[in-house]
């Protein structure tokens, strides 16, 4: 009976050692989300997806709330000063300047020095800056930055926090959607 209980201890062992090993791989979190060759290639391209990419048009983010309504779809790569900018724009057939035109641009920034929301004012973006009047909310967790937004985001609402040091995600929201701005940004995970 004993050897049948050494057997039993020695059989469970890996099996333990596995189960006590994987919080400590769960506490691991990827590196910022980065635009892969083909994603920069399909930016540059200025290629537009019709219909529209979904929840996971961005790899590494996970759009869990996207409104309906969208006609077509683009990847956005950018990368300057020392910070990759990569995300995707749904939109649909309206023109930009009709009020009741829908697009939703959400954008993970890859910046080492991203630290906290009151940074973001102080950015390197090339779009989408935070300037003038902003607000910080909580949404969720989140500590987020928010704005109207201006001339070259389009009219709408603008948002933004840092998910974690040195990951910055953006939402911009045209009018006909900031009502949802609140639950897209909760839907969003990387």
């Amino acid at each position: 009976m004993n050897e049948m209980r050494k057997l039993a201890v020695l059989s469970v062992l890996p099996v333990a050692a596995a189960l006590i090993a994987l919080p400590a791989q769960a506490v691991e979190r990827p590196a910022c989300p980065v635009p892969t060759g083909a994603e920069a290639k399909r930016s540059s391209g200025a290629e537009i997806d019709m219909p529209p990419r979904g929840a996971a048009a961005v790899e590494g983010i996970r759009v869990g709330h996207i409104p309906k309504g969208f006609t077509y779809g683009q990847v956005v790569v950018n990368e300057h000063d020392g910070i990759t900018e990569y995300g995707y724009q749904w939109g649909d057939d309206r023109s930009e300047v009709d009020p009741e035109h829908r697009s939703l641009w959400v954008r993970v920034v890859c910046w080492p020095k991203a630290s906290g929301p009151a940074q973001l004012k102080n950015a390197p973006f090339d779009l989408g800056t935070f300037s003038g009047d902003t607000e910080t909310v909580r949404i969720g967790a989140r500590q987020v930055l928010t704005q109207e937004g201006d001339g070259a985001l389009g009219h709408g609402r603008y948002a933004g926090w840092v998910e974690r040091k040195g990951v910055v995600v953006t939402v911009m929201a045209s009018r006909p959607l900031a009502p949802e701005l609140t639950k897209i940004i909760k839907g969003i995970r990387l």
